[in-house]
């Protein structure tokens, strides 16, 4: 873990609840079935929770879209509306882009706006349809869910949340890398650029809050211990 004088003090946050993946299957699951149906709203929500969990967006970058910002043609994301004023392309995992294609073809079909400037998550019921969808809309539905589903919170938080699912990308990337034997530390940049934190540092800050990559951090020293004794 870098020190201060590196990058900067770590930020102080509350550890988040970490999906499993069991839990963003019910998630998807029980978005599909929101009504009414037959209709468009399942679809937009199991859609835009999906691709939170997928690439690690903030729920306003993922409301943010707009048509011409979801390129399926080249599987890239262009965010223009981020927490600190910046822009980043993200790639898309072709199981993305492909959940993303049929989503925009049912909203196409639908008789939503295809100009480029038009919202791609999009309101359904009545005078709303077409409409931006709004974050405190979406909270509610995600609070409604989760009730239903009934998960057992593992963070410090009140209650599992939508930007858990962005927590849970990184937390997974950083163990999968761990688990293909990837120099986590020469990839963390690379992981920070992708998900927009302004300072590396708030990407590093996973490995001590998250019990799941302590416990990689712990084994990590544990296999340099042999070498330390002869120094």
């Amino acid at each position: 873990m870098p020190d201060d004088t590196i990058f900067g003090r770590l930020p102080e946050r509350q550890a988040p609840h970490i999906y499993s993946t069991e839990e963003v299957q019910q998630l998807l699951a029980a978005a599909r079935e929101l009504g009414p149906s037959p209709g468009l709203r399942g679809l937009v929500y199991e859609t835009l929770f999906g691709l939170i969990a997928s690439c690690g967006l903030r729920l306003s970058e993922a409301l943010s879209l707009t048509v011409a910002d979801v390129d399926l043609r080249r599987g890239v994301l262009s965010i223009r509306r981020t927490k600190f004023a910046k822009s980043r392309q993200v790639p898309l995992h072709p199981s993305t882009a492909k959940a993303l294609g049929r989503y925009r073809w049912t909203r196409d079909v639908a008789g939503a706006s295809r100009d480029d400037d038009a919202p791609f998550f999009i309101g359904t019921r009545g005078r709303l349809f077409g409409k931006p969808i709004s974050g405190h809309q979406v909270e509610r539905v995600f609070a409604t869910l989760r009730t239903e589903l009934g998960w057992i919170n593992r963070g410090t938080h009140h209650a599992p949340r939508i930007h858990d699912l962005r927590h849970t990308f990184v937390v997974r990337r950083i163990l999968l890398w761990q688990q293909h034997g990837v120099d986590v530390d020469e990839a963390m940049l690379a992981l920070s650029t992708y998900v927009g934190h302004a300072m590396v540092t708030n990407t590093y800050w996973y490995l001590q809050a998250v019990p799941e990559l302590m416990a990689v951090a712990a084994k990590r020293f544990e296999s340099c211990m042999p070498e330390l004794s002869h120094v």
